[in-house]
């Protein structure tokens, strides 16, 4: 690569960064496609007008303490969990709500949501369920732990929660709540659910992956790792789990019987730099790819081919997402700074 100005090329050329002043631990499009947000360690939001990332970025006094999560609402606008036992709702003109208070000594944490309605959060070692109003539809736990990541499935039937010794698997519409339980001893984060629904993947504390497929309940080791795994996710079809924790995007591929027997793809490594975030592009087989020098890049799976979206030199990506539509791109760093990007074809 011959220099920063040509790795900050797409950033210049394509969108605006920002230095917000603290960690970014979040960033989530709304689904209505108009605003980006930010999320930091400060407890503060700062909104971005996605039709205009030039304009000014609105600064939002959102929770009493940190930050914790941040992810699309329902239909609009943005949902933020806090370690002040707040959720709160955003929507795209800037106004918010409580939408539940769980009290100053829980963690609001591992946001997501479903266009159906369906909100899920964990709080300790529960995982709350509301609707799209807001109202409680249920509560479900204990689980053995703190809850480490919760995923819902494509259609948001089920949900899943990560926690000591494997993962629960919950059916939302369920008349008496009772979990199937996905076993694996040790402590399990991240999680990712494929988009067909037939395999749950983990983040381990161990530098692991762990799998499950759930037609049989054949179990799936995916190893190697010189650091934590702390980002995963499927591609759009649901070929290739791609995953950070190494020096490279490390790609598991879950097709022609893997990915057990199979040795993983391997794209944009060669630094010794370690990735820290991955994001799979809602509809094509691309991955963007965040280092823990800041650097940012997008990777076409298939050819190989990568391009740098932003230089090193920021500070460790700690947030990265695309919209909906695939257009636009935003990422975070550890020491606060911000970027978008808007990537629609000109």
């Amino acid at each position: 690569m011959s220099g920063v100005a040509e790795a900050d090329f797409l950033l210049d050329q394509r969108g605006t960064g920002r230095e917000l002043g603290a960690w970014v631990v979040g960033v989530a499009f709304g689904r209505e496609g108009r605003s980006a947000g930010f999320a930091l360690s400060d407890g503060s939001i700062h909104l971005a007008a996605t039709a205009d990332h030039a304009a000014d970025w609105r600064k939002l006094e959102v929770h009493d303490g940190a930050g914790l999560s941040l992810t699309a609402d329902v239909a609009d606008g943005l949902l933020s969990g806090g370690d002040d036992g707040k959720l709160v709702r955003i929507a795209p003109d800037g106004t918010s709500e409580t939408l539940a208070d769980y009290g100053m000594m829980k963690w609001v944490d591992h946001l997501t949501t479903h266009p159906s309605g369906i909100r899920a959060m964990a709080v300790g070692k529960n995982v709350h369920l509301l609707d799209g109003k807001g109202a409680k539809l249920k509560t479900l736990g204990p689980h053995p732990s703190t809850v480490g990541g919760v995923a819902l499935d494509a259609k948001g039937k089920r949900v899943f929660a990560s926690h000591y010794n494997g993962v629960s698997s919950w059916f939302v519409a369920a008349k008496e709540d009772k979990p199937r339980v996905l076993e694996w001893k040790g402590s399990h984060h991240a999680i990712a659910v494929s988009p067909d629904g037939q395999n749950v993947v983990t983040a381990m504390q161990e530098n692991a992956l762990h799998g499950w497929r759930l037609t049989d309940s054949q179990h799936m080791r995916m190893s190697g790792y010189p650091s934590k795994t702390q980002s995963l996710c499927f591609t759009a079809k649901g070929r290739w789990l791609a995953s950070a924790g190494a020096d490279c995007v490390v790609l598991w591929p879950f097709f022609g019987g893997g990915p057990m027997g199979k040795a993983p793809n391997e794209l944009a490594g060669g630094d010794q730099v370690i990735c820290t975030r991955v994001a799979c592009h809602p509809q094509h087989e691309v991955v963007v790819a965040g280092f823990a020098d800041g650097l940012v890049l997008m990777a076409e799976i298939a050819s190989g081919k990568v391009v740098p979206v932003a230089a090193p030199g920021r500070g460790p990506i700690s947030a990265l997402a695309w919209n909906a539509a695939g257009t636009h791109l935003a990422f975070g760093t550890e020491t606060g700074f911000a970027g978008l990007l808007d990537l629609a074809k000109r």
